[in-house]
């Protein structure tokens, strides 16, 4: 009876474990490019897209364009599985993946859009009279 009640103690013990490891390598923490090179895994990145520097490769379903993270830091993104319908009217993008030397592969991108409800700027002053 007694060597039951260890094994299984045990073996809870041991999923435990492995359950938390598991969880603890499925997070994807916001860094900086600088961090995400020292890292050298699935990160994620969120900054502004350069727009001058975009290019789109229909052929081979590649987009490449540039980002500036929150340090300031510019870095190539590449992300393979063709252009999001709304990336031209992204103000900001939040790409997961990891670096690669001095490119980083984006294996998501995540876009932040200006938001269609607010209000445009002639109608602001609309309704605030004297």
């Amino acid at each position: 009876m007694r060597a039951k009640v260890v094994m299984t103690l045990a073996a809870l013990a041991g999923f435990a474990v492995f359950g938390a490891s598991a969880f603890r390598q499925s997070l994807t923490p916001y860094v900086s490019f600088r961090e995400a090179k020292r890292l050298a895994r699935v990160v994620q990145v969120s900054g502004e897209v350069d727009r001058s520097r975009t290019t789109f490769d229909a052929q081979r379903g590649v987009l490449a364009f540039y980002v500036k993270d929150h340090e300031g830091t510019q870095m190539r993104v590449e992300y393979h599985g063709g252009k999001p319908g709304n990336f031209d009217q992204a103000s900001k993008v939040v790409c997961i993946g990891r670096c690669d030397g001095d490119v980083f592969r984006a294996e998501k991108l995540l876009l932040k859009c200006p938001s269609k409800y607010q209000k445009a700027p002639s109608e602001a002053g609309e309704g605030s009279g004297p």
